[in-house]
């Protein structure tokens, strides 16, 4: 058991320090379009299935609590959240159209859109991502290695070089939370 956690945290690590390499560039733009869309007003949206889900709601809890600073509520909303949407929508029409609804009905012009898939290829995630740009809104893109069909989606995309659930999603969270420090910094220390 202890040989098989060594291991496990190796993984993780070396996932880690492939991102170094891959992704700061990327993150730096994210962020910057985030903090560029909250200059200007705009709210941020967040997408994501099982635990791209939570970690939605763990970035909107960041931005409109706080995150390291005492400041002025961000607005960021969790489109994984509200059970009686997102059961009324798979039952009236389909899964895959959760989060395309309720960026159909929330998201405008200005606006930015967080879509979360491991894979890259979460087809409820994508159509969020086709309406989002059909309402002139960025997207922001986490996915892993390669990014899948959000790829082609995304005005910025952080692909994280690994290949498994797990490792990308320990990512994906480390580099939201540089984000949100980024952001506040930007917004509220300069």
């Amino acid at each position: 058991m202890i040989e098989d956690i060594r291991n496990q945290l190796l993984a993780s690590i070396d996932v880690k320090t492939r991102t170094l390499d891959a992704c700061v560039a990327d993150t730096q733009r994210a962020a910057q379009l985030m903090i560029d869309c909250l200059k200007a007003g705009g709210r941020l949206y967040l997408c994501g299935n099982g635990g791209s889900a939570a970690d939605c709601q763990h970035v909107a809890c960041e931005l409109v609590g706080r995150f390291m600073l005492d400041r002025k509520a961000l607005p960021a909303v969790a489109l994984t959240t509200d059970t009686s949407i997102l059961t009324s929508v798979a039952n009236d029409y389909d899964y895959e159209e959760v989060f395309a609804r309720q960026v159909a009905a929330l998201v405008r012009e200005g606006d930015l859109l967080l879509a979360i898939s491991t894979s890259g290829n979460s087809t409820s995630v994508i159509k969020a991502a086709v309406v989002a740009h059909q309402h002139n809104a960025k997207v922001v893109a986490l996915t892993g290695a390669g990014g899948g069909r959000l790829k082609e989606l995304a005005d910025c995309l952080i692909a994280v070089p690994g290949e498994t659930a797990p490792r990308i999603q320990e990512v994906h969270i480390t580099l939201l939370h540089i984000i949100c420090a980024l952001i506040e910094r930007a917004l509220y220390k300069d």
